[in-house]
């Protein structure tokens, strides 16, 4: 039986900035991929996007010094690098649109095989839909990598042959990056980038229910 560690949620951001590249134009969504803030490897120019309107974003502020007037999209307390700017929310959403990101991470309930995106809604009866501007990015941004643990609490995979919830965005998913593994959506299917020390190929297949090419 694999023995294996989960990846942190810090250990996963880490993991994300890790492939971030010098000059990218980047939007963190709400939730776990706003950490991604805090990991970027010293040195690296990232321009990092809010959409309610900042360019120029920093990590987030040390304990006693949150300005509740500075906040991300996610109404947390961030901080504006030198050269940053804040702007309207129309003008962000321009920017999203107009294909002007070069990378946007999300969460997600759900991503398929091939791309296919469901992060807004699980279409339970009396969930509340929280759909933001992730059409925007999903379809504006240049890439959209998606930032989420592999399983369900009921221990089922989020990656899918075909999504079951409403859906985000078709084909528009190019990176997971889970707790577990790191996999590129491809139209030929899923190809495993890298996974956890101690979970092997097969044992991943078997988690996922779907083949996984090698890389």
């Amino acid at each position: 039986m694999s023995s294996y560690q989960k990846r942190s949620k810090e250990a996963l951001a880490a993991r994300v900035a890790q492939d971030m590249f010098e000059g990218a134009y980047v939007n963190l969504g709400i939730g776990m991929p706003t950490l991604v803030a805090n990991h970027l490897p010293a040195g690296l120019e990232v321009i990092l996007q809010s959409e309610n309107g900042i360019l120029g974003m920093g990590p987030a502020p040390t304990e006693g010094s949150e300005d509740y007037d500075l906040i991300n999209a996610g109404k947390q307390p961030v901080t504006l690098l030198p050269g940053g700017a804040y702007f309207h929310h129309a003008d962000s959403f321009a920017m999203m649109r107009g294909g002007h990101l070069d990378i946007c991470v999300l969460g997600a309930f759900q991503v398929s095989s091939t791309g296919d995106l469901a992060n807004w809604h699980t279409g339970e009866a009396g969930a509340i839909p929280a759909v933001g501007g992730a059409m925007d990015l999903a379809t504006g941004a240049k890439q959209t990598w998606v930032m989420m643990d592999l399983l369900t609490k009921q221990g089922q995979s989020k990656v899918v042959a075909q999504c079951s919830y409403p859906l985000t965005g078709i084909a528009c998913v190019k990176r997971i990056y889970t707790d577990l593994c790191t996999l590129e959506c491809t139209p030929q299917g899923l190809r495993l980038i890298d996974c956890v020390p101690g979970l092997d190929h097969a044992a991943l297949q078997t988690l996922i229910g779907l083949p996984l090419q090698a890389t």
